[in-house]
């Protein structure tokens, strides 16, 4: 039955707008202190922040456009949406947070200064680590929801829904770029260096280049269309064969269209002594099991096959 299978599970918009608010609110807070204190590293959280806060929008703006129902120009529906706007995040990740912070960090190298007074920016990223720490912990939970008993990095790999394991590992990289902006900033003014700031700013960059290459590399995948868990086809293909006049179901062609939205294609063989006017209500049938059994398949298309059907 398809409740066995939590990848797929519906996941909630609450990561989201969780971290939404916080990373909106840390960016505006990051960015007065990187004024107040001229840290490189600073300057590059609150790009991080201003980054994150794009990709939250963008995706709910995906969420968005993937529940339009199909039309003529998209008889298949728009649930891709979802997989394009999470490519775009992760290209805004890798492009505009990581390339930025490694450059800002450069910048700061080659025109060095010393933060005269680190407490504005302590202040500020302690507030974000609450911040991100509660929102990285909601997005952990849903993602725990989500995948069951299934191992992480294996959930992540068989995840259909890019709106949740993408905050998660955005709030990770914005937990990792804290401690190493906190690290530079800390180290630049202990030991009156400032290039400690700047090499700060370009492990920051690093770290989301790093987490943008594995998203990249994971919404590439959904957005070509990965094909359903076989334990679902194995159950549609059982629910098909459990029908009077199958002879023989081959096995299905499939593709996640979203992440509660799966095509399936069936060939089936039907007995020789099965009339056409019973083949076609069997395949009713089987359409209405299949959807009923496991919701996440919108479409069915089955392919009838007979040496010799007699009319009726």
């Amino acid at each position: 039955m398809y409740y066995l299978f939590t990848p797929a599970m519906a996941a909630s918009k609450i990561p989201l707008y969780s971290a939404l608010v916080a990373n909106l609110a840390i960016a505006i807070t990051k960015f007065i202190a990187a004024g107040a204190t001229g840290s490189s590293a600073m300057i590059s959280e609150g790009i991080h922040s201003l980054v994150d806060t794009t990709n939250e929008i963008l995706l709910l703006y995906g969420i968005h456009r993937s529940k339009k129902p199909a039309d003529a120009q998209r008889p298949f529906g728009y649930s891709k949406e979802l997989y394009f706007w999470a490519f775009i995040v992760s290209i805004l990740i890798f492009g505009i947070g990581g390339g930025i912070s490694f450059y800002e960090g450069v910048t700061h190298l080659q025109h060095p200064s010393v933060i005269e007074d680190p407490h504005w920016n302590y202040l500020v990223l302690g507030i974000a680590f609450v911040l991100d720490g509660f929102s990285f912990f909601t997005a952990q939970r849903e993602f725990t929801r989500q995948r069951g008993s299934t191992p992480f990095w294996a959930a992540v790999r068989k995840s259909k829904d890019p709106s949740t394991f993408v905050v998660l590992f955005e709030d990770a990289a914005d937990l990792l770029g804290l401690t190493v902006a906190f690290l530079g900033v800390f180290l630049g003014h202990y030991y009156q260096n400032p290039y400690f700031d700047g090499i700060a700013s370009m492990l920051i960059g690093v770290i989301l280049a790093a987490i943008a290459t594995l998203l990249l590399i994971e919404s590439r995948s959904l957005l070509m269309g990965e094909t359903a868990e076989p334990e679902i086809l194995q159950e549609a293909m059982q629910l098909a064969s459990n029908n009077p006049g199958v002879a023989k179901v081959g096995l299905p062609l499939s593709m996640y269209m979203g992440p509660e939205d799966i095509i399936l294609a069936i060939p089936i063989t039907f007995r020789d002594e099965v009339t056409s006017r019973e083949i076609t209500e069997t395949i009713a049938r089987i359409q209405q099991n299949i959807q009923q059994q496991i919701p996440p398949v919108k479409q069915i298309f089955i392919n009838p096959t007979s040496p010799t059907v007699t009319n009726n």
